[in-house]
């Protein structure tokens, strides 16, 4: 069964760019996942299809109601129940969730399927979180038009996780952030450009040394990019090899 994913949003056809391109275009293509899209708007009960109203207390921009959204809801889980899912996850994309990262994404790469809600406005209604949403996501401390985006992003990276959207089985594997370090940098043909030629150790035929070199640029990276991610990453200590080969990282950065 492909990997189901029901979309809560006021603009379906945002969702055409991770449907018919790309790496996910060709998953959904090949029934890796499938993806529905449900608009809420078709789930109001007034002529003029509201789905959103003043915030109670005042103030600026509009909120979302909580009927058509949990009716959506009603809808995308009763499909899913229909295919064999059950408990399925509702996800609501909100600056105010938790980060996404690479673990998280891990974990729900490995569910059958999953809701998401894509809100828009100031917000949704605090009641229908409350009673519907298992998690809310974020993809970084800023504030987007809507969740639309930021739902793409997260089915983007679950769905490379998924065996057999990937041309190479190993190519998810050896991501930055897989083993909690920036990937090392990567080259490819011609040998010399503008001047500039691939490191010696790459074209060496040596697998071992190419293995340390990659170790080394992985570690140097995150340490000077993301010293966050270094500090999670060796809270708990390093190896030796690994200890020299920063160390020796840093006096080659120095000397610069």
């Amino acid at each position: 069964m492909p990997f189901l994913c029901d979309v809560i949003t006021l603009f379906p056809e945002m969702f055409n760019a991770i449907t018919q391109y790309g790496i996910t275009g060709k998953a959904c293509k090949n029934a890796i996942f499938q993806l529905i899209t449900w608009n809420p708007r078709d789930f109001t009960h007034n002529n003029h299809r509201t789905i959103d109203d003043n915030p109670y207390g005042g103030g600026p921009g509009m909120v979302m109601m909580a009927q058509p959204l949990e009716e959506a809801i009603i809808q995308a889980q009763t499909r899913q129940i229909k295919l064999g899912l059950k408990n399925t996850k509702v996800l609501y994309l909100s600056p105010q969730g938790k980060r996404l990262d690479h673990e998280t994404v891990k974990m729900l790469s490995n569910l059958p399927g999953l809701i998401l809600l894509c809100g828009r406005y100031k917000g949704i209604d605090e009641r229908l979180i409350i009673n519907q949403v298992d998690m809310e996501l974020s993809i970084g401390d800023y504030v987007l038009s809507g969740g639309e985006l930021a739902a793409m992003v997260l089915i983007d990276c679950i769905i490379r996780q998924i065996p057999g959207t990937l041309g190479d089985p190993e190519s998810a594997n050896q991501d930055s952030f897989t083993n909690g370090l920036l990937d090392h940098p990567h080259y490819t043909r011609p040998e010399q450009y503008k001047g500039d030629y691939v490191p010696e150790i790459l074209i060496s035929g040596n697998h071992a040394h190419i293995r340390r070199w990659r170790l080394q640029q992985s570690l140097g990276r995150t340490w000077l990019k993301r010293p966050d991610l270094f500090e999670l990453k060796f809270a708990q200590g390093m190896t030796r090899e690994e200890e020299i080969l920063l160390e020796e990282f840093k006096e080659s950065y120095k000397s610069r």
